[in-house]
């Protein structure tokens, strides 16, 4: 028994260091990330609707990025953690079957980029999406590389890895958005080549540059692997991964419908650009929430599926929940709370859509919420029911956003992302209960809820002029909430060092 709890306590110890590697290099790059944002947004006005480009491009990739991994980042961890599969043999088939389908992807992309350059509206520049193509199959190949790295408990190796594609990508786009056009002021001749009224598509080409760097980082990894493709292993994976495909196109077509359809139901289409560069540079600060989970799945789903490994770890699942919860709310009440200072961020324009924050944060928090449902089902392998919950939710965002952004422009696409997150998070909610039920502390979670809601209230409602008091009087609203974490779900007595200290 002591040596049971003793490995549990090993295992709770390694996830927290893992969690605060992996989330302290999400919250660097996130960071580091954010300087683009003003970057862009003071250098490319929302008249011209080049952010608006940008940000329509980035959700085309992001659904190409599902579509090209097919699930099977997945499917590798739930494989490789089975005791009657070879860890490596299922690593270097499912790398084998990304990357020949990435390359084919590539090639037929290439061979008929006119064709879809004219048919996603690009036909004047086919080079965005010449790059991006590429950009995209990269990034699906060094997926499954960055799962192995999470597989082999290499989180500084994974975190070295993507802050360096981050900096490097913003001393890229720095030199071309900032540094190169003042060369070709004081050095024409030399600098030629460079097109200063096309600043968006040099947003492409630092990104091609930065991901083909950031893939030299797994030669030794190429180099070691034993390339074997075993058929029928892939077979049992992709039969696995399969309905994960459909539910992670139907879920990024739920974060990014909204971007993509946006200039095409707007009634005009360069206005709908224009209004798209805003709720693009707003978005950006709610996607801290977005940060949060993506820091908290990287080292909590392999932790999952090692647990389920060993046996029934339903208590600990609940247990996360409560405190992903409860960190998130605490992240949301931080954003608005110091949104007057936040908002610097983007330029003064971009500033009338600061208003869909509070909602796309809201929406971010039920996507992790949605992420720790998931589990039941992954863990059962019953991953039809993701697809269902998926397409459901997904059919009802692109339907809200196809009839609310002509009429409610972004607010109408917040909005819909909001809806349609609240009936998957319900509907997993409702069938995990019943299929796989887990004891997840309902009273508390509402607890936190509904507190969060007064105190968003009490610091959003009372008029403060004075920018000083309202900053005071916000930070003592947040005090109340950690405080409140502290007395019921974190105990001071109950951190190690905290209670060494007292007792001293």
């Amino acid at each position: 028994m002591t040596s049971n709890k003793q490995t549990s306590a090993g295992e709770s110890k390694r996830l927290v260091k893992d969690i605060m590697i992996y989330g302290a290099s999400s919250i660097v790059g996130r960071f580091l990330n954010y300087l683009l944002v003003p970057l862009y947004s003071y250098k490319m006005t929302v008249e011209s609707g080049s952010y608006g480009v940008v940000t329509n491009m980035y959700a085309i990739i992001a659904l190409l990025l599902v579509i090209l991994t097919y699930g099977m980042e997945t499917g590798f961890f739930y494989f490789a953690n089975k005791k009657t599969e070879n860890p490596s043999r299922v690593f270097s088939t499912i790398l084998i079957s990304v990357g020949v389908s990435s390359l084919l992807f590539v090639f037929l992309c290439l061979l008929n980029l006119g064709s879809i350059a004219q048919l996603l509206e690009y036909g004047q520049h086919p080079e965005y999406l010449g790059m991006m193509i590429i950009v995209v199959a990269l990034d699906a190949f060094m997926s499954i590389l960055f799962a192995y790295l999470r597989y082999m408990k290499r989180p500084i190796k994974f975190a070295s890895i993507k802050i360096f594609f981050i900096v490097s990508n913003i001393a890229l786009n720095l030199f071309f958005l900032v540094l190169a056009p003042d060369l070709k002021k004081s050095m024409p001749s030399l600098f030629a080549w460079f097109n200063v009224e096309d600043l968006a598509g040099y947003v492409f080409v630092a990104n091609l540059i930065a991901t083909c760097l950031q893939l030299l980082f797994f030669v030794p990894e190429l180099r070691r692997m034993k390339y074997i493709f075993d058929l029928p292993l892939f077979k049992r994976v992709f039969k696995y991964s399969f309905p994960i495909l459909i539910l992670g196109v139907a879920g990024v077509l739920s974060q990014t419908f909204d971007k993509i359809i946006f200039p095409i139901v707007y009634p005009n289409e360069a206005e709908g650009l224009s209004q798209l560069s805003i709720y693009g540079a707003t978005s950006k600060i709610a996607m801290i929430m977005g940060m949060s989970t993506q820091a908290f799945r990287y080292a909590y789903e392999p932790f999952v599926f090692n647990k389920n490994r060993q046996g029934d770890g339903r208590k600990t699942y609940a247990d996360v929940m409560k405190f992903f919860i409860i960190f998130t709310l605490l992240g949301f009440l931080g954003v608005v709370f110091y949104l007057d200072v936040i908002q610097y961020i983007i330029q003064s324009e971009y500033r009338v859509g600061l208003i869909v924050v509070p909602i796309v944060m809201l929406t971010e928090i039920l996507i992790g919420v949605y992420f720790n449902l998931s589990y039941w089902y992954k863990l059962t392998e019953q991953t039809k029911w993701g697809a269902y919950f998926s397409i459901i939710g997904c059919g009802v965002i692109i339907t809200l956003n196809i009839l609310w952004i002509p009429k409610y422009s972004y607010m109408g696409a917040a909005y819909a992302g909001l809806v349609g997150y609240a009936l998957m998070t319900l509907l997993s909610y409702i069938v995990g209960q019943m299929k796989n039920p887990i004891p997840y502390d309902m009273k508390r979670i509402a607890g936190y809820v509904f507190l969060t809601l007064f105190l968003y209230l009490l610091g959003t409602q009372v008029e403060i002029s004075n920018l000083y008091l309202r900053l005071t009087y916000r930070t003592v609203l947040l005090i109340i909430y950690v405080a409140y974490v502290l007395k019921k779900d974190l105990p001071l007595r109950k951190i190690p060092l905290l209670n060494r200290l007292t007792k001293s």
